[in-house]
């Protein structure tokens, strides 16, 4: 009876889909070009089955759903132009499989194009969802989607897992294999562990539907589900049908509204809101014009000619019309053709651009007799790289159409051999800054989300080249961090843990103080030593070493710590538990904006293992990357989420305002706290400091050397 209820109802879909196809007038040349969205699950689909296509590259989104108790929170990086993954948090009410009222469940997906849509072929995408989790939504599927004209898309596909539920069948996947016929059970466990012998077992199933674009804002859908909701059904609602229908209204560029009327029983939201980093809001910016280049010949630059005698006053003269660019002169020495520049930039966020500037500075404010311009980029007081470029290459390629490419063909970038004695003004230098922060926490089950916002005060003092004293303090203005009363049941010492005595005690907090020297000790090697209050939960001394030739894509770097965890009220106590610990990390720019790291070495819970990590960097500041920890620490011993995982993005000021700065916020999402894996979180460390003032990252910016 229930098979025959289940073919007249997949009729009925199918005939639902005739209709609105019948209705369509598919070939209009006037009709707007349908758009791909997100699904109830957050990754590209329709309602809540998946499509083949994918959303534009780079691009961050974060989707809201709601129905029946159900609420989805999921955030979607489409990583490369045909890879997307998303990170879901999800909580689940009346879930009466796992005796609870209430599931806060954190999951994984991944969706990948495999094939672009021809004339003649549809598209066809991958996926896995809820891959990395607790296994409530684990699915796999395969999907193929074409577009009739340019409003009408219509997709279908095979599921397996939870879309192998409704009108299920034996899986076809058993002739290579008799294992695909079974699915095996989840393992029990702590969650967040790959389960690869699950992947498209068991039965499976057909599911499809059909997307008009009726308006340039309005999108129709109507799909059917072999999602037979397996947990929720009948405990959360009923699942009377397999059929869902739904509108989406873009309501602004990036934000989009849905309502939907699924299975027969329910209604339901959802609200995305999606950015790409690829896109400023102020196009290149608002920057102040960089000045002209000054001719060699001109009677102004011929003047200075007399004035090679009278260096303090030209050094005075070229560092305020630095400090007017937003460069700060660090070094300066003039020779008979040449002259040699340190500076720091702490204002573009792309090194070429404030060496440009730099350049079109020194043209107007060198003798004529000097050709050759030598800027030393320096940071931490350290000689980075060394970029000469000639005058005359200036005023040749100032208005070249292809100038931007000539002029980095024709400089010359190398490592600094040696070093300019800091200009006298330079040192001692005393800065400080007051501004607000926020701090933001997830996943609490008490209370999934909880922030503190408040004033911090911020202080640093150089006495001497590489010397720096720093600190900060901050003081809560609002928030509901300290309302967290979750005790930590960690069998491991509890060296993060316990994050909540630290939000609830530390008010103010002394969240740093450091005294740190940076040193360059051979033409390739870098090297720092940090004492103090090193994070708000350890203080202690912290030694690097870096090793990375000026044009290359790999560095090497070691670090090693010894650290006594701080008092909960993070002002000048300790507690008696203390560690050696320390990595050695490989790097590694892979191209397209993708980074790579792995750091291998102790950690805080005295744990051995590594850290793998993946980021992709956008040109104007934006970061986007996904980590993954694994050590000697078992699962069970780790506790609940298996190792440690988590997201970090990184927001540059710059890209909202437009202003030229190097300010931004950065916040890490973890999908759960724990001790193992845990690293320490020092400042200052090298890799950052030092691969944006070399070569090939000089080269990938150079498209702003005029700007």
């Amino acid at each position: 009876m229930s098979d025959l209820i289940g073919k007249k109802l997949t009729v009925l879909g199918a005939g639902v889909v005739a209709s609105v196809c019948t209705a369509v007038p598919l070939f209009s040349q006037d009709a707007p070009e349908i758009s791909t969205g997100y699904n109830s699950y957050g990754y590209p689909g329709m309602i809540d089955m998946p499509v083949a296509t994918s959303r534009p590259d780079g691009e961050l989104a974060f989707s809201v759903s709601h129905f029946a108790g159900q609420t989805r929170n999921t955030l979607t990086f489409q990583i490369l132009p045909r890879l997307s993954g998303s990170f879901r948090y999800s909580v689940l009410d009346n879930i009466l499989s796992e005796g609870t009222e209430t599931l806060y469940d954190r999951s994984f997906s991944l969706h990948y194009r495999i094939a672009d849509e021809t004339d003649l072929r549809p598209a066809f995408a991958i996926g896995l969802n809820d891959f990395l989790g607790t296994g409530v939504y684990s699915s796999e599927y395969l999907v193929a989607t074409k577009t009739f004209g340019t409003s009408v898309r219509v997709s279908g596909g095979i599921g397996w897992g939870r879309l192998g539920g409704a009108g299920g069948f034996s899986n076809p996947l058993r002739i290579f294999d008799n294992r695909f016929k079974t699915r095996p059970a989840r393992d029990a466990g702590e969650g967040g562990e790959v389960e690869a012998e699950q992947f498209f077992r068991g039965d499976a199933a057909f599911f499809g539907g059909i997307e008009w674009q009726a308006t340039d804002r309005l999108r129709l859908t109507a799909e059917y589900s072999s999602d037979d909701y397996p947990r929720e059904d009948p405990s959360a609602f009923q699942r009377d049908i397999p059929l869902n229908f739904g509108a989406t209204y873009t309501v602004s560029p990036g934000i989009d509204l849905s309502l939907r009327y699924l299975y027969g029983s329910e209604i339901g939201v959802q609200l995305t809101a999606a950015v790409n980093p690829k896109n400023r809001p102020h196009a290149s910016g608002r920057a102040p014009s960089p000045p002209p280049v000054m001719p060699q010949t001109s009677a102004a630059a011929l003047s200075w000619g007399d004035m090679l005698e009278s260096r303090d006053s030209l050094r005075q003269q070229l560092s305020g019309a630095l400090n007017r660019q937003g460069i700060r002169l660090h070094g300066f020495k003039l020779n008979r053709t040449s002259v040699r520049v340190e500076i720091e930039n702490d204002t573009y966020r792309k090194q070429a651009q404030a060496i440009g500037r730099t350049a079109r500075v020194l043209s107007r404010r060198m003798p004529a007799r000097i050709e050759t311009f030598s800027i030393v980029s320096v940071a931490k007081g350290m000689p980075i790289s060394e970029t000469r470029i000639r005058r005359s290459d200036m005023e040749a390629l100032e208005h070249e159409l292809d100038g931007s490419w000539q002029s980095f063909a024709r400089a010359q970038i190398a490592s600094p051999v040696s070093l300019t004695q800091p200009v006298p003004d330079r040192y001692p230098n005393f800065d400080w800054s007051l501004k607000p922060y926020l701090t933001p926490s997830f996943f609490d089950p008490d209370d999934p989300l909880r922030a503190d916002a408040g004033a911090e005060i911020s202080a640093r003092f150089e006495p001497l080249r590489g010397l720096e004293f720093s600190g900060s303090i901050r003081k809560k203005v609002i928030g509901n961090l300290d309302e967290s009363t979750r005790e930590s049941d960690s069998v491991l010492p509890r060296v993060r843990s316990d994050f909540n005595l630290y939000d609830k005690e530390g008010d103010p907090a002394l969240t740093e103080l450091t005294a740190g020297y940076y040193f360059k000790p051979g033409k390739n090697l870098y090297g720092r030593a940090t004492v103090g209050y090193l994070e708000r939960m350890f203080g202690g001394i912290s030694t690097e070493l870096l090793w990375k030739p000026n044009d290359s894509f790999f560095a090497i770097g070691v670090e090693t710590n010894y650290v006594r965890q701080r008092d909960f009220d993070q002002r000048f106590g300790f507690q008696d538990y203390d560690v050696v610990t320390g990595h050695v990390s490989a790097y590694s720019e892979l191209g397209n904006g993708f980074h790579a790291q792995v750091d291998a070495g102790r950690y805080l819970a005295r744990d051995w293992g590594a850290t793998i990590s993946l980021d992709r960097e956008f040109g104007n500041g934006w970061k986007i990357g996904a980590f993954a920890t694994f050590t000697d620490v078992s699962f069970d011993d780790f506790g609940e989420g298996s190792f440690d995982k988590g997201i970090r993005i990184t927001v540059p000021t710059s890209w909202l305002t437009g202003e030229p700065n190097k300010d931004g916020f950065s916040t890490t999402v973890r999908s759960l706290t724990r001790d193992g894996g845990a690293r320490l979180d020092v400042n200052g460390r090298l890799y950052d400091r030092v691969r944006p003032l070399q070569k090939p990252a000089l080269q990938d910016g150079w498209g702003r050397f005029w700007r």
